[in-house]
């Protein structure tokens, strides 16, 4: 496994670990957040930008489609990214804001930030055994 999947996996890993765990409890006060950084055209555009220039990245320095499942995850990862921020930045910030609205992140805020949790207990596990 490369160097770069390990260091792809702990950093992403504990990333989400971290940021999962802190939103958990302030739910209320992310969900504003998010509906503030939506209804901010110019913040949500620099947010996109970050956003796909780090998906860019990650495809452009890890693009592995083999040697196991970590890899793997970390490309679809860096694709998701990729192909969230050439969306978002194709959008309207109304259409921006129907999505979000059409993802019901309130409604379902838990069950997201409990996939993000596990989905770095996995890469933070995986990169620290490997």
């Amino acid at each position: 496994m490369s160097p770069l999947t390990i260091f792809l996996a702990k950093f992403l890993g504990l990333y989400c670990i971290v940021v999962a765990l802190a939103m958990m409890p302030r739910k209320q006060t992310t969900v504003a957040i998010i509906k503030a950084l939506v209804g901010n055209p110019p913040l949500l555009l620099f947010v996109e930008v970050l956003g796909r220039a780090a998906g860019l990245a990650m495809i452009i320095g890890h693009n592995i489609w083999s040697d196991g499942a970590l890899p793997v995850v970390i490309t679809l990862l860096g694709w998701g990214l990729a192909i969230r921020g050439a969306g978002l930045l194709a959008l309207s910030p109304a259409a921006v804001s129907s999505v979000v609205d059409a993802l019901r992140y309130e409604e379902f805020f838990y069950w997201y930030m409990g996939a993000t949790l596990i989905l770095g207990l996995y890469l933070t596990c995986a990169g620290f055994s490997a």
